[in-house]
């Protein structure tokens, strides 16, 4: 039987035990519509009151600025469109990167679409944005910047602390994705001076559907789903009861462990890095090698296509990606990649590695040991590899 290493943990995980045993009860027993004056609902009603402390303690946040959502992908809509049309008398200029999640940068071209203008910030070659383009980007119609946190594909944390300031002295809301960041990170919105900031609860540890918008309190937003009263009227629907309930008890348990998962994750990394560059030719690792999540890893192997290594990797057991889970059907370039400076070629030859608390050194050797295999059967193939290596003799 081939083994089993999970290194995708940027695309889901795995729910912990902890969290399906406090989400079982709200399928079964109480399951009473939070929406109902009767004891049953009022039981829900609790659950969800109670989550919502939880959510806001782990960002500094009050309760009542924190809505739940279906996941991070419904809370960066709801952030960019909700702001851009409540405030469309102010202005009609948004600013972003071009490395942000698809559910941001999609989101800004059905707005562009609509009457509005969208600047896209360059990044450098580690992935980080443009301080100076972003200033410089800046008008008086400018309504909102929404900048990741921490980039999903090459792990690339975000000058926030500066961006939110930019915003904040400019009168313009700052919007974050930190889908990638909470969980691995340790967030103050006010520190940071963000404005609204978009959650999921798969990445941590928890069911799929459930996340949530911190939305500071006096923003102009718009409902983004009408029907009903839920989330004080801004987000219409039965809750989620389950997920939410599980989302609570995963962003709970991960700030409770937050410093142990990080030195895990950063020794387990770094080992990872420093085995491939010494095992393995003509690779490049992609994002800032210091400035980067605890567990990502993303490299380029030349001379190779990302899918062949990936079905190589998943026939000895090893779950990857070459990027976002969202556009693994593509057979384009990573976004991201091309936006660092990558040409063509060697960004099709990218492979990300995410760590997860399951994770071993085990696994590592295990991992570098079927990659050198991996990538020197799939280099005899390629006649650009063979070029190489006459070039070398």
């Amino acid at each position: 039987m081939i083994r089993q290493v999970y290194l995708d943990n940027a695309a889901t995980t795995p729910v912990k035990k902890e969290v399906l045993d406090s989400m079982i009860p709200y399928f079964t027993e109480k399951y009473g519509n939070p929406s109902s004056i009767y004891r049953l609902g009022q039981i829900t009603r609790a659950a969800i009151d109670e989550t919502r402390e939880k959510v806001a303690k782990v960002i500094n946040a009050r309760s009542r600025e924190i809505f739940f959502t279906s996941g991070g992908s419904e809370a960066d809509n709801w952030a960019i469109k909700g702001v851009a049309l409540a405030n469309k008398d102010k202005g009609n200029h948004i600013i972003t990167s071009k490395i942000e999640h698809h559910a941001v940068l999609h989101t800004c071209e059905y707005l562009e679409r609509n009457g509005f203008e969208v600047t896209y910030l360059d990044v450098d070659e580690n992935g980080l944005v443009d301080i100076e383009q972003l200033k410089n980007s800046i008008t008086d119609k400018t309504i909102l910047i929404s900048i990741m946190f921490a980039n999903n594909e090459i792990g690339t944390i975000q000058p926030v602390k500066e961006i939110g300031k930019i915003a904040r002295e400019n009168k313009i809301y700052f919007h974050t994705d930190a889908v990638q960041a909470i969980g691995n990170i340790k967030i103050d919105v006010e520190d940071l001076n963000i404005d609204l900031l978009s959650m999921s609860a798969h990445k941590i540890y928890g069911p799929k559907g459930a996340g949530a918008l911190y939305v500071r309190q006096g923003i102009k937003i718009h409902p983004y789903i009408h029907g009903g009263a839920q989330e004080k009227n801004r987000r219409a629907g039965t809750e989620n009861i389950p997920g939410i309930v599980g989302f609570g008890r995963a962003i709970e348990l991960a700030y409770e462990t937050i410093d142990e998962h990080n030195q895990k994750l950063t020794k387990l990394r770094d080992k990872l890095i420093k085995d491939i560059y010494a095992n393995i030719d003509y690779v490049r690792l992609n994002g800032h090698s210091e400035q980067r999540l605890p567990g990502n890893v993303n490299f380029s192997f030349e001379f190779i296509e990302g899918e062949a290594l990936l079905l190589s990797l998943d026939m000895v057991g090893i779950s990857a990606s070459s990027g976002s889970a969202c556009t693994s059907g593509s057979l384009d370039p990573s976004h991201v990649l091309l936006a660092i400076g990558l040409p063509h070629e060697i960004a099709h030859g990218s492979l990300r590695l995410t760590l997860g608390d399951f994770n071993t050194e085990e696994e590592m050797d295990y991992v570098v040991n079927n990659l050198v295999k991996i990538v020197d059967r799939l280099r005899q193939m390629s006649p650009l590899y063979e070029n190489v290596k006459i070039r070398k003799r």
